[in-house]
C-alpha cells in the first residue's frame, strides 16, 4: 500500500518538470507546498487526461461516481495494478479517467522485532517523479463537484522488497505522456508499468513522528540512525 508521501517542492517546480501550470485561482485559494506528510483526504496535485496542460488539486482518496457516500473515499486510496481492469471501484476510471500523480518521495513501513520502522523512499537525485493514478468526479449532496484520485500500485522492486511488499506505479519519465494519452488502451497501459529500476531509487529510515499525521516539517525526511536488530538493508 502506498498511504504517505512527500512533495518537498513548490509549484514553480512542479510546472517546470511536468511542463503544466497550476490555475491562478487554485495558487491563489491553497497553500498547501511543500508537503513532507502527505496522508489520505489530503488535498494533493495531480495531471488529468482531460486537461493535461494543467495541475490541478484533488482530493486523495477515490471516490466513485456510483458511491452514494465520499467517505468510501478513505479505502479507495490505491488501485491494485493487477485487478485494476475488474474492479467495479476503478474499471471505468482505468479506460477513461487516467492522472499522474507527483511525489519526490514515499513513506513505507518495515516490520521488525522492535516494531513498524518509517522508510522514506525516493529516488538517487530525490527529484520529482509521477506516479500512475486515476480520478473521478462525484456530484456532492450541496451540487458541488468533489474531485479525487488514487494512486496505483505493484509488486516491489529489489529495494522495495524488503521493507513492504508493495509500491506505488512509478511511471518512467516517457511513459507519462502515454499513460494520459486516450488512445492507449486500459490493457496497453496497465502492460507498460513495471516495477521501477532499483539503482535509480535509495531508501533511508526517518522518524517514527511521521506516523501522526500532524507532523508536518522538514524534520521527517532527515534519516536517522537504524535499530541495531535490523541492520543494514541498504
Amino acid at each position: 500500500m502506498c498511504g504517505r508521501a512527500s512533495l518537498t517542492k513548490v509549484e514553480q517546480d512542479l510546472e517546470a518538470r511536468f511542463r503544466a501550470t497550476f490555475y491562478a485561482e487554485d495558487l491563489e485559494e491553497f497553500e498547501l507546498l511543500p508537503t513532507f506528510n502527505l496522508a489520505p483526504t489530503h488535498l494533493h496535485p495531480v495531471i488529468t487526461d482531460a486537461d493535461p496542460e494543467h495541475i490541478q488539486y484533488f482530493r486523495w482518496g477515490l471516490v466513485p461516481f456510483w458511491a452514494k457516500d465520499a467517505a468510501i473515499g478513505s479505502r479507495m486510496i490505491n488501485a491494485r495494478i493487477e485487478s485494476v481492469l475488474e474492479k467495479p471501484a476503478f474499471r471505468q476510471a482505468i479506460r477513461k479517467r487516467r492522472c499522474i500523480v507527483p511525489f519526490d518521495g514515499f513513506y513505507e513501513w518495515q516490520k521488525g522485532p522492535g516494531g513498524k520502522t518509517p522508510f522514506r523512499i525516493t529516488l538517487k537525485d530525490e527529484g520529482l517523479f509521477a506516479c500512475a493514478g486515476l480520478w473521478e468526479q462525484w456530484a456532492q449532496p450541496d451540487g458541488q463537484t468533489l474531485y479525487t484520485f488514487t494512486v496505483l500500485t505493484q509488486s516491489p522492486n529489489e529495494l522495495m522488497a524488503p521493507i513492504h511488499d508493495r509500491m506505488p506505479a512509478i511511471l518512467l519519465p516517457e511513459q507519462e505522456k502515454a499513460w494520459l494519452d486516450a488512445s492507449l488502451s486500459a490493457e496497453e497501459a496497465v502492460t507498460m508499468i513495471a516495477p521501477y529500476p532499483s539503482e535509480q531509487m535509495k531508501a533511508y529510515p526517518v522518524s517514527r513522528r511521521v506516523n501522526k499525521v500532524s507532523e508536518n516539517d522538514p524534520g521527517l525526511i532527515e534519516a536517522v540512525p537504524e535499530e541495531p536488530t535490523q541492520g543494514s538493508l541498504f
